[in-house]
């Protein structure tokens, strides 16, 4: 009955966490479909080694004649060729290239057809087991966050736990929480879901991906408690409309804010918010003070990755595309993660010096636990490049299942994958 009650929540719990999680969507059949075909069957080459793309455009399931493609080829975010308007005069375009050096190599096409743009991609690897990060490791690293949790401990959590009726089931509790976090006032709202059964259980903390949205909690079965938090210090259960004020008022761009302040930057609140967690949940009197995990995608993949970083009482994580890594990647003409701080533009004073006090490739050096990670090589805005830095230097036992022809989004597959790992770490 148990494992019937786990598969049932599990199969609920991928839909809640692909609406949750995606931040694109799948690609879905189109009148025009626009293939981009690696010759290697994994889309793993070595250095050097010649990779050849095949491009086929096709409408209404058959092969496009004369379609006029723009396509561009090279490095991500930095190709090294792109040409406009070239006629597929029969159906086909076979393009070839190479990388010297360990990263990721992309072919981009856009097919031009009745007067609208149709876009397909392959991302391929180039010894990306070699990729390692150009963020700088700070020499004060560990002790500027040790300081800064122990600065944050000295204001009392001060919980508060309302209970909300209709969410609540037969086996399973439901309330909206809050802690206060690194200074008084200054608080962490979330849901909480814990078992009604009498006895103590391991937890699960849910970190969000970006923006600014509601959240109606995250559930791992009847027999585990789940915190999912915000991270802006706003409820997590008012309407709609009121985040969206926040995401286009006071919010917007959140994650710019203070970039060259390490005490005044926007994710050390998060960082520490995440940290609180963890001493909310070993309050709980449901908690069995030992086993407790952390999960999420984008955003949350990096918080995944930051928590386990911090805090030695996480025991494993599970992370999908995680943002936020390699910050210094543009200024050496390689891609950097999510939000892409010197695409576009060059950093200010001290902006470099203090984003490496934030950059997930940090944290992932610290990481000890068991950790199961999750992305594709199509992925736009956590170029591979950049997870794979993290993804290279962490010292614990990992696991990366990858599923190549996604990108910022999710099939139902790597859920239900996410789901089993999590489920083998508890039995243990």
């Amino acid at each position: 009955m148990k494992r019937l009650l786990f598969n049932v929540c599990l199969l609920l719990g991928c839909l809640l966490s692909t609406m949750r999680l995606v931040a694109q969507p799948p690609p879905q059949h189109r009148v025009v479909t626009v293939i981009v075909s690696p010759d290697h069957m994994d889309w793993k080459y070595q250095s050097g080694q010649q990779a050849t793309f095949t491009i086929q455009v096709l409408k209404n399931e058959n092969l496009l004649k004369d379609v006029v493609v723009d396509y561009e080829l090279g490095p991500e975010y930095f190709p090294s060729e792109k040409k406009e308007n070239v006629v597929l005069k029969d159906g086909k375009l076979t393009l070839k290239s190479s990388m010297k050096e360990p990263g990721f190599l992309r072919c981009r096409v856009v097919a031009k057809v009745d007067g609208r743009n149709y876009e397909g991609l392959a991302t391929v690897a180039y010894n990306e087991t070699q990729i390692q990060p150009i963020t700088q490791d700070p020499a004060d690293f560990d002790s500027f966050w040790r300081n800064a949790i122990e600065e944050a401990r000295k204001v009392a959590l001060d919980s508060k736990m309302v209970l909300i009726p209709e969410k609540c089931t037969e086996t399973q509790n439901v309330y909206h929480i809050s802690f206060q976090n690194e200074k008084p006032g200054s608080r962490i709202y979330g849901i909480l879901m814990t078992p009604k059964k009498s006895g103590t259980y391991p937890a699960i903390l849910q970190v969000p991906g970006a923006g600014i949205r509601p959240y109606s909690g995250s559930n791992y079965g009847d027999e585990v408690i789940s915190l999912e938090i915000g991270i802006h210090g706003v409820p997590v259960n008012m309407n709609q409309d009121i985040y969206d004020n926040l995401n286009d008022g006071p919010l917007s761009g959140y994650f710019f804010f203070n970039m060259n302040d390490r005490d005044a930057h926007y994710y050390k609140r998060v960082y520490l918010g995440c940290v609180r967690a963890v001493d909310f949940i070993y309050q709980l009197p449901e908690f069995n003070g030992e086993t407790v995990g952390v999960t999420g995608g984008s955003q949350g993949g990096a918080l995944s990755i930051v928590t386990a970083g911090l805090d030695s009482r996480i025991k494993f994580l599970a992370a999908f595309y995680p943002a936020m890594c390699d910050y210094a990647g543009y200024l050496n003409n390689r891609a950097e993660g999510w939000p892409h701080y010197f695409l576009h533009r060059k950093p200010a004073p001290n902006e470099v010096e203090t984003l490496a006090y934030f950059d997930v490739v940090n944290f992932a050096r610290r990481v000890q636990v068991p950790g199961w990670y999750c992305w594709g090589y199509n992925d736009v805005v956590c170029p591979p490049t950049s997870m794979y830095a993290a993804y290279n230097v962490i010292p614990g036992e990992k696991e990366l299942e990858l599923f190549l022809e996604t990108g910022h989004w999710t099939f139902p597959e790597q859920h239900i994958a996410q789901r089993a790992f999590i489920e083998k770490i508890l039995k243990k």
